[in-house]
């Protein structure tokens, strides 16, 4: 890596961070940001800043008018709204672990909205998932004459709305994909969503909150933009508010992510969404062991998908009591790992999964239960699983996902699965699952 030091003032950081990009996530978590260290940084572990305002330079000759920047240049850290020294160091690793100039935002819907302000779309494709994006896109049409329409439905990208204005998704507009799809964890091919939308001119933006690496990466298989809710996998301690926008520069070359950046770097400060000093400060904290988190998780993950998969199928291995408790309660699980099983059995090593997402699925999973009540009730049984929402952090939580997104099916609840052992897990499962029949059978 390069030895010539950033200043730490200088937010221009995420630009120019020189990690090679062989290195492994687990490796640039820890180091894409010694290029902010200079010869008098002698703290192995970042300090916390708490200010909020900068000393100007106290030589005349030194100051410098914002008037007199040139485009692109930024200026020193003035107020922390605009930047500050936490923040930076966080987005310096971003950019090299996302392989993009990246920004961070107060939280993953300030990042959505941050993207709608910057591309302005006429037209935005999206689909299921993440309920929140849909709230966002409200906001943003109450401002604007957006149409909306089935990012998995290509015959609906053009048409005519019911006040009679024709609409035709096209340059400039939006095709916004959630892979893995919140809640259930299911994956889409990003290289088709890519070809879709490149054809007819638009951008083609990818929330990959359920796969941050090292399980995806978008750019690499056609996407402009990716965004991620930092507060979850970024985060990993259930204890930080971020989100993360990220701006691809190899086929636009490096003129064309620097504009973008610095558009969304003032677009940014103007609206006033961004993280605070504590909150960058933790964030880098955390990502330094993310690789670590995130493959234990996605193992414990499949593990569990594959053993509630099988005692709810058949050819278990379990004994005939534990797959009597369980077909009374599990109808189905959802997982990019099952998906991942049935590609390879009709398509081969090959699959678009397989090479989409060559280490590992995602540590959160949708489990049906037969009926709404058992859903309810399930996650009071459990002892090592939180029943909360978000997902992310090293701990495991449940949700009966009704309880925050009225749109999804009554029986559903979302898994996200944390760090312990899975062992330990599983038959944390097996006797909830216990306690659940004798509780309705009573």
């Amino acid at each position: 890596m390069n030895d010539t030091p950033i200043p730490p003032t200088d937010p221009s950081a995420p630009l120019h961070t020189t990690a090679p990009p062989s290195l492994s996530p687990a490796t640039l978590a820890i180091h894409a940001d010694d290029i902010l260290n200079t010869p008098h940084t002698t703290d192995v572990a970042p300090s916390l800043h708490l200010a909020t305002t900068y000393r100007y330079p106290r030589t005349p000759s030194d100051l410098r008018t914002i008037a007199s920047l040139q485009p692109g240049e930024a200026p020193p850290h003035i107020y922390s709204r605009i930047s500050n020294p936490n923040t930076t160091r966080l987005e310096t690793l971003l950019s090299s672990l996302l392989h993009g100039p990246t920004l961070t935002y107060a939280s993953g819907l300030a990042a959505f909205h941050a993207l709608l302000v910057h591309l302005h779309p006429k037209v935005v494709a999206i689909g299921d998932g993440y309920h929140g994006c849909h709230g966002v896109l409200g906001v943003y049409r109450k401002l604007t004459s957006c149409v909306v329409v089935d990012v998995h439905d290509k015959s609906t990208w053009s048409g005519t709305t019911e006040d009679g204005r024709e609409f035709a998704l096209g340059k400039g507009d939006l095709v916004h994909l959630e892979t893995p799809l919140n809640p259930s964890g299911v994956a889409f091919d990003v290289e088709k969503y890519a070809a879709w939308a490149h054809e007819r001119g638009a951008w083609l933006s990818i929330d990959a909150t359920f796969a941050p690496p090292p399980l995806l990466e978008p750019f690499r298989w056609g996407a402009d933009y990716v965004m991620h809710s930092g507060t979850k996998y970024f985060g990993g301690h259930s204890d930080l508010l971020c989100g993360v926008l990220s701006v691809e520069q190899e086929r636009r070359g490096k003129e064309g992510a620097e504009k973008a950046y610095w558009e969304l770097f003032k677009e940014r400060f103007l609206l006033g969404g961004v993280v605070g000093s504590l909150e960058g400060w933790l964030g880098v904290r955390s990502l330094r062991t993310l690789e670590l988190r995130v493959e234990r998780q996605s193992r414990n993950a499949e593990e569990l998908v594959r053993w509630l998969d099988g005692l709810a199928g058949e050819g278990s291995e379990a004994d005939e009591e534990v797959r009597a408790v369980a077909k009374k309660v599990v109808w189905k699980v959802e997982h990019a790992s099952l998906q991942a099983r049935e590609l390879l059995q009709t398509e081969g090593k090959d699959n678009w999964l397989a090479r989409q997402m060559p280490n590992g699925f995602g540590p959160v999973f949708g489990l049906y239960l037969a009926e709404m009540e058992m859903a309810k009730r399930l996650p009071s049984k459990l002892e090592l699983f939180h029943h909360a929402t978000s997902l992310g952090g090293v701990e495991s939580l449940i949700e009966w996902r009704r309880m925050s997104d009225a749109g999804v099916d009554e029986r559903l609840l979302r898994v996200s699965v944390g760090v312990e052992n899975v062992v330990d897990l599983k038959a944390d499962f097996l006797q909830g699952f216990k306690a659940l029949v004798a509780e309705l059978k009573a």
